[in-house]
């Protein structure tokens, strides 16, 4: 068996790819540097090759005949998905990685605008999404990354192939290029006697990157275009999250909840949200654990880029 990963050097690729060698799969892996490639992929046997998501011809070179999995992490608009359509034709199974800043609410309100949004239970596949951006959007702004991940869904699964659009939620794990623990941690690794923290009983669904790469394994058995949500099977708070870390740092400090206001108690779990994953499950997906365990191999990874 082989898989093709397309940015498959950060956390989602990065345990996706070992996930797969580990079970004996034939991994490539493109990136921009070989610097960034985790020595953990090498070991394994994983192959990296520097080839730049815009260089259509280079993927399709590497891809070659066909693969049983192509995993594209690293598409961003319409357009990028459309330039590998014929590569995508190519392989068993293509897998698209979205996110979950697609959704809004009843009302129109979504994770990138400035009203949070009010979402009244899990969200399903098939809730609202903001409207597809045009070719001419910036996706890598605040306004236009969620429309242009949706024009990318929709070139996907508008194109006959058996693409799978996964989103997942809020990503963690090693490798990962802002690890969202790493201000607490270095805050704890400092000694620091308290912490404060607002909005302590907020859910805001964690991804963990080795749950996403068990679904991603999953798909490549099950090829089909569809959208599955990708998110931790447990549901902890941001106290909770705050309290495993403190946990597993050895830190003695008190946590202080504060009123909710933006000068204090800043954290990166504020957005109460969280993912149905059903349908992920009754394809016959299985986490590879708790996401609040998970939890610490980042943990561990922060404080080891922190010493």
């Amino acid at each position: 068996m082989r898989a093709v990963l397309l940015g498959g050097t950060g956390a989602m690729g990065g345990m996706t790819a070992l996930r797969l060698a580990k079970a004996g799969w034939n991994v490539d892996v493109t990136g921009r540097s070989s610097s960034r490639m985790p020595v953990e992929l090498l070991q394994a046997g994983v192959r990296f090759h520097q080839i730049e998501r815009s260089d259509s011809s280079g993927i399709d070179e590497l891809v070659g005949g066909g693969a049983d999995l192509l995993v594209d992490l690293v598409a961003y608009t319409a357009a990028d998905v459309r330039a590998i359509l014929p590569v995508m034709a190519l392989v068993a199974s293509p897998v698209l990685v979205s996110s979950r800043a697609v959704y809004t609410d009843a009302a129109g309100r979504h994770v990138n605008g400035d009203e949070s949004p009010q979402f009244e239970g899990p969200i399903r596949e098939d809730a609202p999404t903001l409207p597809p951006a045009g070719d001419d959007v910036n996706p890598f702004s605040r306004e236009g990354y969620a429309p242009c991940k949706v024009a990318a869904e929709l070139a996907a699964l508008d194109s006959g192939l058996p693409v799978t659009v996964i989103r997942p939620s809020k990503v963690h794990g090693p490798w990962t290029r802002q690890a969202r623990t790493q201000g607490i941690v270095e805050y704890m690794l400092r000694g620091e006697p308290t912490i404060e923290l607002a909005d302590p009983d907020t859910v805001d669904h964690l991804s963990a990157a080795a749950n996403v790469a068990a679904l991603i394994e999953t798909l490549a058995a099950h090829p089909g275009p569809r959208i599955l949500n990708a998110a931790d099977p447990d549901t902890p708070s941001a106290l909770q999250i705050v309290q495993a870390i403190a946990a597993q740092l050895a830190w003695s400090g008190a946590i202080d909840l504060v009123p909710n206001t933006p000068e204090r108690g800043e954290h990166p779990w504020r957005t109460p949200m969280t993912l149905d994953t059903t349908a992920a499950q009754e394809l016959g997906y299985k986490p590879a654990g708790n996401g609040l365990d998970l939890l610490a191999d980042e943990v561990e990874w922060v404080q080891t880029q922190s010493s």
